[in-house]
């Protein structure tokens, strides 16, 4: 079994913590991604969003299949766990709005 432990979800933003986060998306044609350490493997999760919370962590919120088969679930998870790092990054910069120019179909 590995060291490394998997990441623990985080719950949504709520109004006690303080202003609402920024969001930040990007195109759905280049998404950036990350890796999610679950059930001893490494998971490819699909970057949705990353929110920036008012006490200055990191959210990102992706698209990831836990166990290796075809569910894929949402999940939100604060950034700096072990069980998370890179997969790659977007060849865009991230908005605060939807970029109709680049969204896929």
């Amino acid at each position: 079994m590995s060291a490394i432990p998997e990441p623990q979800p985080a719950r949504p933003w709520r109004p006690e913590d303080g202003r609402e986060p920024v969001v930040w998306t990007w195109p759905r044609s280049d998404p950036p991604a990350l890796w999610v350490r679950s059930g001893g493997a490494w998971r490819y999760a699909t970057v949705m969003a990353r929110q920036d919370w008012a006490d200055g962590s990191v959210y990102y919120q992706v698209a990831v299949d836990l166990h290796g088969g075809n569910l894929v679930s949402a999940r939100l998870y604060r950034w700096g766990q072990p069980g998370l790092k890179v997969a790659h990054r977007s060849r865009f910069e991230p908005s605060r709005g939807v970029d109709t120019n680049h969204q896929g179909d």
